[in-house]
């Protein structure tokens, strides 16, 4: 029976057979896919932790509680309640699974077998999340029209309130009355109004362009007093860069990384080109603003970042199994993995 084979047959007792309950727990179609997607986020922390340990570096979490949490999120079979009714779910391939990868000590061989868990746990995940649109498809207009009114009450469409003065236009404000008032005010004689109205313009200029040269003076005297202290708050900020537990040096650049690994590929060392391309591609969708860095964030963490970008997202996911295969999987990496690998990245940078 082929893989594809096995997953249909898991899909069509999640989704179609109706029986009797065989297990004292029962949940909703809400919690069980809820269940799937922390399991898969489990998975993810578990493959990280692989990674970890083989360049000798602590794990995020203990893999011992991180693998008791997910027996815990997916029992062998459970009952599922649906809008058609109740199911039972058959999940022992996940509990074998997982209770294999648990006691494998290969690291090698444990992440294949983490690879294969998440990737049906995807795969069911995306079929249920089907299902919810081909049901969502179905709602009548007036729910359609309510929906929109409990939208368009939101705060976002609201219209935007009265501006009110900021701080920067009141000093402003006060600053132009303050020179307004060192000048005397009094009525010009019978046929003198048109040149002393003239003089008194010409002062003004003069004073107001004083005060703002002196004003920019002050400024450039004191701005450097504060420089360093900003730059020193800066600087930490910057240099804290660590991507799936690679630290990267604040002047180092996304092109820097992808430069470093076409060097690898050229060297023979076609896995790390891989794992240091994946790298650069995160460090520059940071660049772009699309995700977060942060140190406990794994790879699938990050493909969740992009998945409101479409175009982005169906190209990263792509290069995400890639980098999972040749870099936490058993699957040896040969120079045309190298290549297609490369063009996708270009590919998903082009998408943003």
């Amino acid at each position: 029976m082929t893989r594809s084979s096995k997953h249909r047959i898991i899909l069509a007792a999640l989704m179609v057979c109706i029986c009797a309950s065989l297990s004292s727990r029962a949940s909703t179609l809400d919690d069980y896919t809820k269940r799937i997607d922390s399991a898969r986020s489990g998975i993810s922390v578990l493959l990280a932790n692989v990674s970890l340990e083989e360049v000798g570096q602590p794990l995020q979490e203990p893999n011992g509680e991180v693998f008791a949490e997910l027996h815990k999120l997916i029992p062998a079979s459970e009952r599922v309640e649906t809008s058609s009714g109740a199911i039972e779910t058959d999940n022992r391939w996940f509990t074998d699974g997982l209770a294999s990868a648990e006691q494998s000590k290969e690291l090698t061989k444990r992440a294949a077998l983490l690879t294969e868990l998440e990737k049906r746990l995807a795969s069911l995940q995306s079929e249920i999340d089907d299902l919810r649109a081909a049901v969502s498809a179905d709602r009548s207009k007036d729910d359609d029209k309510r929906k929109l009114a409990e939208i368009m009450q939101r705060p976002e469409y609201q219209p935007p309130p009265k501006k009110e003065e900021s701080q920067a236009e009141s000093l402003i404000t006060r600053l132009l009355r303050w020179i307004d008032s060192w000048f005397p005010k009094f009525e010009p004689p019978a046929g003198s109004g048109e040149f002393l109205g003239s003089v008194s313009g010409v002062v003004q200029v003069v004073i107001i362009l004083a005060v703002l040269a002196l004003l920019a003076f002050v400024a450039y005297k004191l701005i450097p007093l504060f420089a360093p202290r900003f730059r020193k708050r800066l600087i930490p900020e910057a240099a804290e860069r660590v991507i799936l537990g690679e630290k990267i040096g604040e002047d180092v650049s996304a092109s820097d990384l992808f430069g470093e690994a076409d060097r690898l590929a050229r060297e023979g060392d076609l896995r790390g080109a891989i794992r240091k391309g994946y790298v650069a591609l995160l460090c520059e969708l940071s660049d772009r603003k699309l995700i977060g860095l942060a140190r406990h964030k794994t790879n699938r963490d990050y493909l969740r970042d992009v998945r409101n970008s479409r175009n982005v997202y169906s190209q990263m996911n792509g290069l995400t199994g890639s980098f999972e295969r040749h870099w936490y999987g058993s699957q040896t990496a040969v120079p045309q993995d190298w290549d297609e690998f490369r063009r996708g990245c270009d590919e998903t940078i082009k998408a943003i």
